[in-house]
């Protein structure tokens, strides 16, 4: 959390202040919609132990904002397909791999849930913040008019 933070902090932004807020408030309420369901409703994984407990609510607020302002900061719109595209290859194997270790040290389990469900589902959520950045631009544009 440290980390990620810190290198959000530290990067050169090259997102508005009203992208990265909105960006990082909608990934934050997507999380806590999708592990509402997915952790309290159906119990295929979640984080510490069943339920909710104080320290996933500072994870949530601590890593989820920085992780989706980085992912979004760095992906070059005007860049190539094959080279876009693997800068999303590059974030899934990561985020996977993150997820594995979080398994690993504990503070995220399983039950259903698989990492190879996770693997799936990464590419298609960050295909959906590229596209509500691309909406928050638009709106902003629109409302400069």
């Amino acid at each position: 959390m440290i980390v990620f933070n810190a290198l959000f902090l530290f990067m050169p932004k090259k997102l508005s202040s009203i992208e990265l807020f909105s960006t990082c408030m909608f990934a934050m309420v997507l999380q806590q919609i999708v592990d509402n369901v997915f952790d309290l409703l159906l119990d295929w994984y979640g984080y510490f132990a069943p339920g909710i407990q104080w320290p996933y609510l500072i994870v949530s607020i601590g890593i989820y904002p920085a992780v989706n302002a980085i992912f979004l900061n760095y992906y070059q719109f005007t860049r190539s397909f094959a080279q876009r595209f693997w800068y999303i290859v590059g974030w899934c194997v990561f985020a996977v791999v993150y997820e594995w270790l979080a398994i690993k040290s504990g503070y995220f389990y399983h039950h259903q849930w698989k990492l190879w469900h996770s693997a799936i589902v990464y590419p298609f959520l960050f295909l959906t913040l590229l596209m509500i950045l691309s909406l928050v631009r638009g709106m902003v544009k629109k409302s400069v008019r």
